[in-house]
């Protein structure tokens, strides 16, 4: 889903799928988020202040997976509504890139990761997901390594 602006409360209680939001967040932004991905443009560079912190992080779309999977998201969503501002955004997408945020909930992070891990031990990617999900905790099977490592290790699969 595309939207142009949210008030208080947006992505409250989501579990999966991908959110982009083109404007303004109100407060308690990903309250209650277990799962999913939101790219938010925060132009004003103040969305940490109104966010969950205790359940979700955010950091700079870096991947050029998540680069397209905006890109494309947006386009879709231009072409459904016709919107100015996703127009505007597509035309200027390099000066914009730098100013959209991905939240993402920790646990639901250290469960990709998992998965990922568990692929690479020869596991296919359905029974990676069930292994991930049947450990208590999905950070046991990343054997401590860093999460940069197993993050690009999750778009770098393709």
């Amino acid at each position: 889903s595309v939207v142009e602006g949210v008030g208080d409360h947006g992505c409250e209680y989501m579990t999966g799928g991908r959110v982009v939001v083109l404007g303004k967040t109100g407060k308690n932004f990903a309250a209650g988020m277990s799962g999913g991905i939101a790219y938010v443009l925060d132009e004003d560079n103040d969305l940490y202040t109104r966010m969950n912190k205790e359940m979700v992080f955010s950091e700079e779309i870096s991947n050029k997976y998540d680069v397209m999977e905006l890109k494309d998201m947006i386009k879709e969503h231009v072409a459904l509504t016709n919107s100015e501002k996703g127009k505007k955004i597509l035309d200027n997408f390099s000066e914009y890139l730098p100013k959209f945020k991905k939240v993402i909930p920790y646990d639901y992070n250290r469960m990709l990761m998992a998965i990922v891990q568990m692929e690479e031990k020869g596991l296919s990617s359905e029974q990676a997901q069930i292994e991930a999900f049947l450990c208590k905790y999905a950070w046991i099977v990343c054997e401590r390594e860093s999460f940069d490592l197993f993050y690009s290790r999750i778009f770098e699969k393709g």
